[in-house]
């Protein structure tokens, strides 16, 4: 059976640009300067569509996380008032109404959202919405604003302890590892559940395409890798998203 599904009024627009699992931290802080490409006009969407994950721990009402995060959570907060910012929480940040007030927010509970682009629906989601009953009852438990402060006041007696060794712990996953049986696993997930064009989403970090009978399956390229971000785009040669590779060089 699958979810229900948030209609939203969210036009997708040609030139937006989309970002998924940058994971951003001080040990990964390539973010940041794509970030402030964004902010200077350097380069310019139409539109930013962030897909979770953005941050490796921005948790809203663990204020330690939005410290260690400030001047990219600014810089958003700034670009959201030139043009439309979407932020579907993922499974590292999460809770982010009041830390985003102008950007549209969508938590594991709205998603996936179906948005319109073109004579295209398309379905939106981080990539975390499928989890057995145990992971469900996880991520209830990590949103859950008692546990949060619970979490808050522990860290703050040990000094922040707990929140840098989790730091120190997620800057060792290996964001670029390929996920064997893809198809099999996605078939077994998505294939019959939904009704739309495409579905785009994050989370597993594979950047592939699958076309299932009834919609395009899409599994965004992850941005703590190598960088990708992907830009929407119809085209005769590009049918829905132009993979671009960020550079501060270029």
């Amino acid at each position: 059976m699958s979810r229900k599904i948030v209609n939203s009024s969210i036009e997708i627009l040609e030139g937006a640009f989309i970002v998924a699992d940058a994971h951003y931290s001080h040990q990964r802080p390539e973010l940041l300067d794509f970030i402030k490409e964004i902010h200077s006009k350097k380069l310019q969407p139409t539109q930013l569509i962030l897909m979770g994950d953005i941050f490796d721990a921005l948790f809203g009402g663990v204020p330690y996380t939005q410290k260690i995060n400030q001047e990219v959570i600014k810089l958003l907060n700034e670009i959201s008032l030139d043009i439309e910012m979407i932020y579907l929480e993922g499974n590292h940040d999460f809770n982010l109404v009041k830390i985003f007030p102008h950007a549209k927010i969508f938590p594991i509970s709205q998603q996936p959202v179906a948005c319109q682009y073109k004579d295209k629906k398309i379905l939106l989601a981080h990539g975390d919405i499928e989890g057995d009953f145990s992971y469900k009852i996880y991520t209830s438990l990590i949103r859950n604003p008692i546990v949060l402060s619970v979490l808050t006041l522990l860290d703050s007696l040990s000094a922040h302890y707990i929140l840098n060794r989790l730091d120190k712990y997620l800057s060792k996953k290996d964001d670029c590892k390929e996920f064997v049986g893809l198809r099999e696993y996605m078939s077994k997930r998505v294939e019959n559940k939904y009704s739309c064009d495409y579905f785009i989403e994050g989370h597993f970090h594979q950047n592939k395409s699958i076309k299932f009978d009834d919609f395009i399956y899409i599994n965004l390229g992850v941005f703590a890798c190598n960088q990708r971000y992907f830009i929407v785009e119809s085209s005769k040669d590009i049918e829905l998203l132009q993979e671009k590779i960020f550079s501060k060089e270029n």
